[in-house]
């Protein structure tokens, strides 16, 4: 399976580049505004993967051309850009693509973090109205820390909640994050719970930034 992360030169981007890329055979492509950094990106990630004995082809590109090449594409971008890069890779997508939003919506004042969705109520609602009607839009791996993401000599043990309106892209989703080594994929419904989901994210930043020793802290269910 061919992953586009478009904004795959960010933070949660490395982090999923570089796990699926580690702990899967999925090609992983890196997508960005700019080609030239997602080239630069991508022969980085092949350098860790490298040192780490694993050879591994990384592909980048600019935004649009990485998702006319993926079956799965990721919009590892800002909430406040995901609109725009929808449309923008709008005429590339069609129904044989799921859009995945792993975005969240927040606000931060000096009491920390707060959800601040957009008018429809989530992100992942956004991404379902801007994307094509016949694109299926999954929402997934909203609560994760970054930083421990990308850092492959961190074992997981985390949970991330799958909300989607097709059942058949939910699935395929759950099975992506599954190919995770440490990370469990939960279904939680269709898009309309998005909202819950997506509002545990500023909840676990907060836990973080007033908890010694939890700075990667993420979200286990029993």
């Amino acid at each position: 399976m061919r992953i586009a992360l478009l904004g795959g030169t960010g933070d949660i981007g490395e982090g999923l580049a570089l796990r699926w890329a580690y702990d899967s055979d999925h090609d992983v492509i890196i997508g960005s505004r700019d080609p030239e950094k997602a080239r630069a990106k991508a022969e980085e990630y092949e350098t860790e993967l490298d040192s780490r004995g694993l050879e591994r082809t990384v592909n980048g590109f600019d935004n649009e051309m990485a998702a006319d090449r993926a079956d799965i594409v990721v919009l590892a971008v800002p909430a406040y850009h995901v609109g725009d890069v929808v449309e923008h890779i709008a005429d590339v997508i069609d129904e044989d693509t799921v859009l995945v939003s792993p975005a969240v919506g927040m606000s931060r004042d000096d009491e920390g973090m707060h959800y601040n969705p957009p008018g429809v109520g989530s992100v992942t609602a956004l991404v379902q109205q801007k994307a094509p009607s016949e694109v299926p839009v999954v929402g997934a791996f909203h609560n994760l820390a970054a930083d421990r993401l990308a850092n492959l000599d961190v074992e997981f043990d985390l949970d991330t909640l799958v909300v989607g309106d097709d059942e058949d892209a939910r699935e395929l989703v759950v099975g992506l994050a599954d190919d995770i080594e440490g990370l469990r994929a939960l279904e939680a419904g269709g898009v309309a719970n998005a909202p819950e989901v997506e509002s545990v994210t500023p909840l676990v930043i907060n836990i973080a930034m007033n908890n010694d020793g939890m700075h990667d802290v993420g979200v286990r269910y029993l």
